[in-house]
């Protein structure tokens, strides 16, 4: 865990991060490889996006928490855990809401896999946990628009080149970073 002033940030594995700031806890992108005790006492679940990496039912389901999620992860909900749909609520880019923490959706696509393949959805999320702020990206290199004092920065993926993940931490600017999206390098 990374502890920053009051706020604890704590990766449960790949792109799996809980944040807790004053009694309040958001967990992001619970996926296939997350630790399922993650979401113990959880407040709220951010999904960036549907893969399955990101987004697993079956860790949904083992709380009781409310989820934020875009539009196209809320339709897989619905088809893979309709128990989980009456606390699913749909966010979109810009948008600004309290989610256990204050939270702005960032972006709306997923990274370039291909050009000839169709771009996912995906939306980041700027959590503020007082005078401080922590971004998750998900699967994209969309910066937040904001000055962020902690960037979970994805460091390899099939579709990442490792230039860009230090083009975007450059451009981030954020002055702590936290390697997530890293199993496809090792499966701590």
């Amino acid at each position: 865990p990374i502890t920053v002033g009051v706020m604890r940030i704590t990766k449960f594995g790949h792109s799996c991060v809980r944040v807790e700031h004053e009694g309040a806890t958001v967990v992001l992108d619970p996926g296939m490889f997350a630790d399922p005790h993650a979401l113990d006492g959880v407040d709220a679940v951010l999904i960036t996006h549907e893969h399955p990496d990101h987004y697993q039912p079956e860790l949904l389901r083992g709380s009781d928490a409310p989820v934020f999620t875009i539009d196209a992860v809320a339709a897989r909900i619905r088809e893979d855990a309709p128990d989980v749909a009456e606390r699913t609520t749909v966010v979109e880019p810009g948008q600004q809401l309290v989610a256990g923490l204050p939270v702005r959706v960032v972006g709306e696509l997923h990274a370039v896999i291909h050009p000839e393949m169709p771009r996912f959805f995906n939306s980041g999320y700027v959590i503020t946990c007082g005078g401080q702020r922590v971004y998750h990206p998900g699967d994209a290199l969309t910066p937040p628009g904001e000055h962020v004092d902690v960037l979970l920065a994805p460091v390899c993926a099939p579709w990442m080149k490792a230039s860009e993940a230090v083009d975007f931490a450059r451009e981030v600017k954020a002055p702590r970073n936290l390697a997530i999206h890293d199993r496809v390098y090792s499966e701590f």
